[in-house]
């Protein structure tokens, strides 16, 4: 096995493979039988330190929090490359010497052999801000919070100011759904992934946790396991550049449904970027019947009052997006669209309405039964009350809680978040990186909702929802990062459509 230095999650490839703790202990396990003892270990320290050098090249200094099991063996086999590199290594071993693995025992001897000064506690109470620190205290296996002294130096290492690299993932990070196990976790600058990567380090409190992450594979071929999740990197399917013979009835209409009495601007930001996302025309249907036409500085927009009471053979022509500032009145529209709309997105107060009235949820179910392509764009809120729970189980397994909408609607489920999970009943659900809290604003919700109808009616693809989805979502999160270059306020909706028109034709910042 070849051993190639590790990758950059952000920018080495568009979309990447990952594997919960299950399967990446089968991978391990398969991979320690088809070589020598000690190889991969050996293989992960040097990586580790590598990477180490790499990153914080002007350290002389460096700090190894080394835990008790094999996660502890690569810190120390780190420690040992960094002292031979003639750097100050110390390392707070938080494990019984007598006690450790074999291949993490043999790692502490080379430590000891290179010259690494040890110590069973945080020098000094604390870890300053001149040295680098390399968190091997928890891998893979931690099911549960963190106790004694290991809790203890995750505290001391959150508040003080040198930076961390975390080997593998940030100790008392759950590995598949991202949640702090416990009090606090680990808040690394950098974390390198062995092996896999894990769903963990991109959803939930996971890229908080883990910082900018880099995958090692450690030489071992991974692609014969099933990902439980692709994550994505750049934008997954642009649109089909535009034919010139085509015109603006060869890429649908799209239809908003939305906008209840003091909710105007909702139905307008998704009708805009539904423009923007390339639909050939959109109409708005207010549910508050004082809302006559859109504003002047929107001339494109046209409306169409009352367009859910028009005959199936309209509906059924259109892609409706539907539930953008809907709040109680929405309820009263759904019932044709989700029996006629071609193509139908559900957000906010519309998902609000299915999630109150068990006969709307049985429409959409049948919807789902028959085929008729629908996306549902919930916040963990909507989610929950979907389902039925409440958003903290929602949140301690976002890839679960997607995957069980889409299956029990029949329809492809955006769940919102950091880390948006974008699940369909089959296959792997996607996690998109791009993005940041600066979306945390009102009414962006909403242009992602108008965005996803107005790329999806211009794809002219009943098919195309997850497509759609997953090219809006991306944009969507790829303009709050080129935000996020040269502005720390938050980012008004009313300008992000445009963003997003700009996020396609430029690579994705790096934000590290």
């Amino acid at each position: 096995m070849s051993h190639t230095p590790p990758r950059h999650v952000a920018t080495a490839a568009p979309t990447w493979r990952l594997h919960g703790a299950e399967a990446s202990r089968r991978i391990e396990q398969a991979a320690l039988a088809s070589v020598p003892p000690h190889t991969l270990m050996a293989r992960a320290g040097l990586a580790t330190a590598r990477l180490a050098v790499a990153l914080h090249p002007h350290s002389r200094r460096t700090l190894v929090l080394a835990g008790p099991g094999n996660n502890g063996g690569d810190g120390l086999v780190a420690a040992a490359h960094l002292a031979a590199l003639g750097r100050d290594v110390r390392v707070a071993l938080f494990a019984d010497p007598g006690r450790l693995p074999r291949d993490a025992a043999q790692a502490l001897q080379l430590a000891r052999q290179a010259g690494v000064t040890f110590t069973d506690t945080l020098p000094s109470g604390k870890i300053d801000g001149d040295e680098l620190l390399i968190d091997a205290l928890l891998g893979l296996g931690t099911r549960r919070a963190p106790e004694g002294a290991i809790a203890d130096a995750i505290q001391a290492a959150n508040r003080g100011p040198a930076p961390v690299l975390a080997v593998d993932l940030p100790s008392g990070l759950d590995a598949d759904h991202g949640r702090v196990l416990g009090a606090a976790a680990i808040r690394a600058r950098w974390t390198i992934s062995l092996l896999t990567l894990k769903p963990g380090l991109f959803t939930t409190d996971g890229r908080d946790h883990a910082g900018d992450t880099w995958l090692d594979t450690l030489g071992v071929d991974t692609g014969a396991e099933a990902p439980v999740a692709m994550l994505g990197c750049a934008d997954p399917s642009p649109p089909t550049p535009r034919r010139h013979a085509q015109h603006k009835g060869s890429f649908g209409d799209v239809l908003v449904v939305g906008g209840s009495a003091g909710m105007s601007g909702a139905p307008l930001l998704a009708a805009r970027a539904a423009l923007r996302a390339g639909a050939g025309r959109v109409y708005l249907s207010p549910l508050d019947p004082t809302t006559l036409a859109p504003p002047p500085a929107w001339p494109e927009l046209m409306l169409r009052p009352r367009a859910w009471e028009a005959a199936p053979g309209v509906l059924d022509r259109c892609t409706v997006v539907c539930g953008c500032g809907g709040g109680n009145a929405v309820a009263a529209a759904l019932p044709a669209l989700l029996r006629h709309a071609a193509r139908l997105v559900l957000d906010a107060d519309a998902l609000n309405a299915l999630a109150a009235d068990a006969a709307l949820g049985a429409l959409l179910e049948s919807r789902g039964r028959r085929g008729a392509p629908t996306v549902l764009t919930p916040h963990p809120l909507e989610a929950a009350r979907l389902l039925g729970a409440d958003t903290a189980r929602v949140q301690s397994d976002r890839i679960g809680a997607a995957r069980e909408l889409a299956s029990r609607f029949g329809a492809v489920v955006l769940l919102k978040g950091s880390g948006s999970v974008v699940a369909r009943d089959e296959g792997a659900p996607w996690i998109n990186l791009a993005g940041n809290a600066l979306l945390a604003t009102p009414g962006s919700g909403d242009v992602l909702a108008g965005w996803i109808g107005g790329d999806w009616s211009a794809r002219g693809d009943s098919g195309a929802a997850w497509n759609a989805t997953r090219h809006a979502v991306w944009r969507h999160g790829a303009a709050a990062d080129r935000w996020a270059l040269c502005n720390q306020l938050p980012m008004p909706a009313s300008r992000l459509a445009d963003l997003m028109s700009d996020a396609g034709a430029r690579a994705r910042p790096t934000l590290g």
